[in-house]
């Protein structure tokens, strides 16, 4: 079968499509026809050495697929080597699609979508009335942060975006305005995907009790050291989320997944469907959503 596959680290050029046997199946798991695949910054992490060691090399990326089962069922699935023809899915982690559901559209509520449910959920543990500020308010996880802040009570809404067209799209999705450092007012909730100066500025902008979740790097900037005292004087905290530990919990995968499900089909989160690419495209793939020159949900079609 064709896949996209990478045998030593680095950035997109490391990427290149091959003939690689079809993978076996083991307990827990099934084998999918790909639909889609999903594109997500944890596939550049993984491609750059940052998620995984030498010893798993050669890899095929991919996490998250929509597909069609063995015995016919349409579903997405979080998947193993996702950036192929076939793919190994987990069956405790699979679920079944409407036949109608655009794949872009259902596998922006996989990673991304669960992300941002478990970051205002889990991590903030958003109130209702509490301010919001979204960093990344046009992609993948930050559309959809933006319009979950709104369902889930959110008396404001911020977006950070990079580009005047990622602020219209932004507003369009529920934000109340497009906002710069720093705030004019200070917020109870920040989600931060970037790092380096962002997160330093948006620790700066926080309310009394205030929180800033931080989930990713995208900057590659990395980070100030946070002095406890000057959380303290504000009763603020910095709270780290990764989604897989939080995918293991009971009730942590299916239930807010067809929550979001549920949201969309009733037409009250509209996930953002990005640019799809030819499987055999995957480098540019990577490069566009490095450069942020993406919006949206970004997948593979094999």
């Amino acid at each position: 079968m064709r896949a996209i596959q990478f045998d030593r680290f680095g950035g997109p050029e490391v990427l290149s499509l091959r003939e690689v046997p079809e993978p076996v199946p083991g307990p827990g798991q099934a084998l999918v026809t790909v639909e889609a695949a999903g594109v997500n910054f944890a596939d550049t992490h993984q491609t750059d050495g940052s998620y995984l060691s030498a010893d798993q090399l050669p890899y095929v990326p991919g996490r998250e697929v929509v597909g069609r089962t063995q015995d016919g069922r349409r579903v997405m699935a979080l998947a193993t080597g996702g950036y192929a023809e076939l793919a190994l899915v987990d069956t405790d982690r699979t679920i079944g699609l409407p036949e109608d559901m655009p794949a872009g559209q259902a596998l922006a509520l996989l990673m991304q979508g669960l992300t941002a449910w478990h970051l205002l959920r889990t991590a903030a543990r958003l109130l209702p009335g509490e301010s919001a500020v979204v960093h990344s308010a046009a992609g993948g996880v930050g559309s959809l942060a933006v319009q979950l802040a709104r369902e889930f009570g959110a008396g404001w809404v911020g977006a950070v975006v990079s580009t005047p067209a990622k602020g219209e799209l932004a507003l369009t999705l529920g934000a109340d305005e497009v906002v710069e450092y720093p705030l004019d007012k200070p917020a109870d909730v920040i989600l931060d995907a970037v790092g380096g100066p962002l997160f330093d500025q948006a620790l700066g902008s926080l309310a009394e009790s205030g929180r800033v979740v931080t989930y990713g790097n995208a900057s590659r900037a990395g980070f100030t050291p946070v002095d406890p005292a000057r959380l303290s004087r504000l009763n603020a905290g910095v709270v780290g989320f990764w989604l897989r530990p939080a995918l293991a919990r009971p009730g942590g995968f299916a239930e807010p997944l067809e929550e979001l499900l549920s949201l969309t089909v009733e037409g009250r989160l509209r996930p953002v469907t990005g640019a799809e690419y030819p499987l055999a495209e995957a480098r540019r793939a990577h490069e566009d959503l490095l450069a942020r020159r993406t919006m949206g949900k970004v997948i593979l079609r094999p």
